[in-house]
């Protein structure tokens, strides 16, 4: 369901997937190919949420924004890159995805948080509010932590995984 909240509607590039059951509402942006499987939720109702061509949004995912305070007077967004894949019941929550990133299923990535580009976060990964995520590593572990440097088959598979979902999405899209 794509709905608007405050006469903000969804802009929802041509080429996107959004399934019946996921919700997009509000102050949202999605660019070519992304795909929001279902049971997602996008909430942009106090701030905006764009996500990055061939981004993936897999189900059950809730990307949420913050309302304006003390330190943030214009509120938080949540911006996510392009070639991401966010697995099955993950949280963004008023952060920053870098390009290329796997947000493991469950993952949980917190406010103000800044997720650069080629990492990946753990499935049941906790990332702390403020955190900086170092490009080109794999945190783990509740909180996050990283690792190690990323291998070059990982750092393939994370452009690869965005295609996949987007030959995916394209299926769905043609059944119907």
């Amino acid at each position: 369901m794509i709905r608007n909240f405050q006469a903000k509607l969804p802009t929802v590039a041509e080429d996107c997937w959004v399934d019946p059951t996921a919700v997009v509402i509000g102050d949202v942006v999605l660019e070519e190919g992304v795909s929001i499987w279902p049971n997602a939720v996008l909430r942009g109702d106090v701030q905006q949420i764009r996500a990055g061509r061939l981004t993936n949004l897999q189900d059950g995912v809730i990307v949420h924004v913050n309302q304006p305070s003390a330190a943030h007077p214009q509120g938080m967004p949540c911006r996510i890159g392009e070639e991401v894949t966010v697995g099955h019941r993950a949280i963004l929550h008023a952060c920053t995805v870098g390009n290329r990133v796997l947000v493991g299923m469950g993952a949980i990535v917190m406010d103000d948080v800044v997720v650069e580009d080629e990492v990946i976060i753990a499935a049941g990964s906790v990332v702390s509010p403020g955190k900086v995520l170092e490009s080109g590593h794999l945190y783990v572990g509740a909180p996050a932590r990283k690792v190690r440097p990323l291998t070059d088959e990982e750092r393939e598979h994370l452009a690869e995984s965005a295609r996949f979902y987007r030959e995916l999405a394209q299926d769905h899209r043609a059944s119907g």
